[in-house]
């Protein structure tokens, strides 16, 4: 089962300001949509809350937070990070996906990523402002695809869409 991780980084490695996403890349909702519908994702509570529209349809949104007390409609909660995996785990293999998507938001990126296999990455070019980051260390990390996209009319930015696999160790 692969861990991917789908997330939106700026040339500087901002992922977000005030938990929002600091620019508008209407071109790459699509993408997010193919690259998690019909699996399993795993998200923060301030990422599920910042969703336009949530539950995600289609997926199984699967939310943790240290809040025990914490309740989601259509998502299952959980304040541990085994848990989410059995959970997601289960989901998976129940609707034969190969996946779990992993979206955010950075401490969760922070606890997951050693069990990640694949990142895939939204590129936006340009730099701006932001309280939140996620950098690719490419010792551990191999870009495997590459595909630059120019603004769409409803995109604040340039992007390229980009593919890391993890490095087998030495």
């Amino acid at each position: 089962m692969e861990i991917v991780f789908v997330v939106a980084i700026a040339e500087n490695g901002v992922i977000g300001a005030g938990n929002a996403m600091p620019w508008r890349l209407k071109s790459d909702m699509a993408r997010f949509k193919a690259l998690t519908i019909g699996k399993p994702v795993i998200m923060g509570r301030k990422t599920f809350e910042s969703l336009p529209r949530r539950p995600l349809p289609n997926r199984t949104n699967i939310v943790i937070t240290r809040d025990a007390a914490y309740r989601a409609a259509g998502a299952i909660v959980t304040t541990s990070g085994a848990n989410a995996f059995a959970v997601a785990l289960g989901d998976a293999l129940r609707r034969s996906a190969a996946e779990i998507a992993v979206i955010g938001g950075a401490e969760i990126f922070r606890q997951w990523l050693h069990r990640a296999d694949r990142l895939e990455i939204t590129e936006v070019h340009g730099r701006p402002g932001g309280d939140t980051h996620f950098d690719i260390d490419k010792a551990t990390w191999e870009e495997t695809a590459r595909v630059r996209h120019p603004a769409g009319p409803d995109d604040s930015a340039d992007y390229s869409y980009v593919t890391y696999r993890r490095r087998p160790p030495h």
